[in-house]
């Protein structure tokens, strides 16, 4: 790039650098800069001839002789070469010019790698014009990410943002060349420079960026597992989208918390010795009388994984079922817990489905805890255990249990076709909140398949996204609504559907809660909630417990349940 005709003097000091005069008396030296007060503009053709090289026509004065005397100290082979001074210039560029700096210090820790100014043909820095500067050299530009004279604020539409800019050029243009030229330097140079030289470049480099900066990305990218949102705010920290910021990061949502983020109590056993523990197991329940503990040392503590393993071995070992073991040597509800604890988590989902359908009477509430609160995956999995171990299939023994719209919407959850990876979209979330406001309160009655098309088709997020916007654009809440047009199961289902895909944590709480609360405890559901949750969202369960109830859920279950029973369900919320 050359300078514009009529420009505004030479390219400004590279950042970090002193002014103009700042080097002592007569500076810079011959080839240099040109003294003060004879600051003009050389004519347009010496102006373009290689752009300040040596060309002829190049500058109307002689290049300094490298490490001559008067050497301003930029490292171009004279005695000022050393620590704290830049390297030696392009081979395009006189002598007495300062050598293209990189304009910022080499990658810092936490910083992106910054461009440099773009470089003319002859090597030198890009011109940074600032006509109201004294003497026509423009002011030094200061350190990056700095508010500066002329110069387009810096970008803040967040990382990696370009260069700030340098201003256009003045209505009235810089002026005319004056008449003399600029001069020659004068006959005896400029003197010798300071004995102490010039002092090694500030701390952090020449034109550091300034606290805060931008930020520093983590070390495996935004958006990336285990990596970190700006702000420092992790990505699976509270398992939420950080909030939106001038220019936004990439197509994050503008919305917030649409994601939750999960922990088990219940994790793998780290010295598993699955020899060891079918020994263990063996020997409790061998002979007269049965060692609780060493039960739940065991069956308390390992991973449903390590258990199907133990489950296996035992019988390689031993010839024996565990399971007819552990039915035969213990009873009552601790039995119930163990049996549970040693069924995989699809089989023991559909023993609970069948037992929720079978007999007389239908237990609505366990079928709709498991229908509407499982993963897709997890839906598949279940369908295909119920078919092989009762040779049924699950949709058929819904539809012959239930009825009406309750029917159709377990049926819909019982698919497993939720769209779980659906990115959220305000505009979309913006619609369907219009969609279900016109299918109830805004209508004479209810059009409940809008409902439930999207509580069942949209993904948890997309979900949340579209409660928020139903609340903005209805007086009543999405929760309200929904007893307002419904009743019976159908609103019971839809307004667990709701909850747990606001708070699926503070679901299972109150699951949990009013399972023991009151005279009386719901087992099958204490039992069911705590084996289903212990290894995937137990301590969010817990701290949501806390949180609503004002007591500690491991001494809600020791003041309702007692003996082996009590004990291995606190072994499973607890953890070691």
């Amino acid at each position: 790039m050359s300078y514009p005709q009529y420009g505004g003097g030479y390219p400004p000091q590279q950042p970090g650098y002193p002014a103009p005069g700042g080097y002592g008396a007569g500076y810079p030296q011959p080839g240099g800069y040109p003294p003060p007060g004879g600051a003009g503009m050389p004519t347009p053709e010496s102006a373009s001839a290689a752009a300040y090289g040596t060309a002829p026509g190049g500058l109307p004065y002689a290049p300094q002789p490298s490490g001559g005397p008067g050497n301003i100290g930029f490292n171009v082979g004279g005695p000022m070469s050393g620590p704290g001074y830049p390297g030696a210039p392009p081979a395009a560029m006189p002598s007495g010019y300062p050598s293209a700096q990189p304009t910022y210090p080499a990658a810092q820790p936490g910083y992106p790698a910054q461009p440099g100014y773009s470089q003319q043909s002859g090597g030198y820095p890009a011109p940074g014009y600032n006509p109201a500067a004294p003497g026509g050299y423009g002011a030094p530009t200061p350190a990056y990410g700095q508010p500066q004279g002329s110069a387009q604020p810096p970008y803040g539409g967040g990382v990696g943002g370009p260069t700030p800019g340098y201003g256009a050029q003045p209505a009235s243009g810089y002026g005319a060349p004056p008449a003399g030229g600029y001069g020659a330097p004068p006959a005896g140079g400029y003197g010798a420079p300071p004995a102490g030289g010039y002092g090694a470049p500030p701390t952090g480099g020449y034109g550091a960026p300034s606290a805060p900066g931008y930020g520093a990305p983590s070390a495996a990218g935004y958006g990336q597992a285990g990596g970190q949102y700006p702000g420092g705010q992790s990505a699976g920290q509270q398992g939420q989208y950080p909030g939106a910021v001038a220019g936004g990061y990439g197509n994050v949502p503008p919305a917030a918390n649409y994601k939750i983020y999960e922990e088990g109590t219940l994790k793998p056993f780290p010295h598993f010795n699955v020899e060891q523990d079918v020994q263990v197991l063996r020997k409790a329940m061998k002979g007269l009388g049965t060692d609780e503990k060493a039960i739940i040392d065991v069956l308390g503590y390992r991973s449903n994984e390590q258990r199907q393993q133990i489950k296996l071995m035992y019988k390689t070992c031993y010839g024996r079922d565990l399971l007819n073991d552990l039915k035969s040597e213990l009873g009552g509800r601790f039995e119930d817990a163990c049996i549970a604890l040693m069924m995989k988590p699809d089989e023991f989902d559909a023993y609970e489905l069948r037992r929720a359908m079978r007999g007389a009477g239908t237990d609505e509430a366990a079928l709709i805890e498991i229908l509407c609160t499982r993963t897709n995956a997890q839906i598949h999995a279940i369908t295909a255990a119920y078919k092989l171990i009762y040779g049924r299939k699950l949709e058929d023994d819904i539809i012959s249990e239930t009825s009406g719209h309750f029917r159709k919407l377990l049926v819909s959850m019982s698919v497993g076709g939720r769209q779980e990876n659906q990115p959220v979209d305000i505009n979309k979330a913006k619609t369907d909140a219009q969609r279900l406001y016109q299918a109830g309160e805004k209508r004479w009655g209810t059009d409940e398949n809008t409902f439930n098309m999207i509580l069942a088709s949209q993904s948890y997020e997309q979900c949340r996204a579209v409660f928020d916007e139903y609340g903005r654009l209805s007086k009543h809440d999405i929760e309200q609504a929904i007893k307002n047009e419904m009743s019976g199961d159908l609103s019971t289902g839809m307004l667990t559907i709701v909850r747990m895909i606001r708070s699926k944590h503070g679901y299972f709480a109150d699951r949990l809660y009013y399972s023991m609360k009151g005279l009386g405890t719901d087992d099958r559901t204490l039992i069911r909630v705590v084996v289903t949750r212990a290894e995937v969202d137990m301590k969010q369960i817990k701290d949501e417990f806390q949180r609503r109830y004002g007591q500690g859920l491991e001494a809600f279950i020791r003041d309702d349940v007692s003996g082996d029973y009590r004990n291995l369900m606190i072994a499973l919320i607890s953890g070691r």
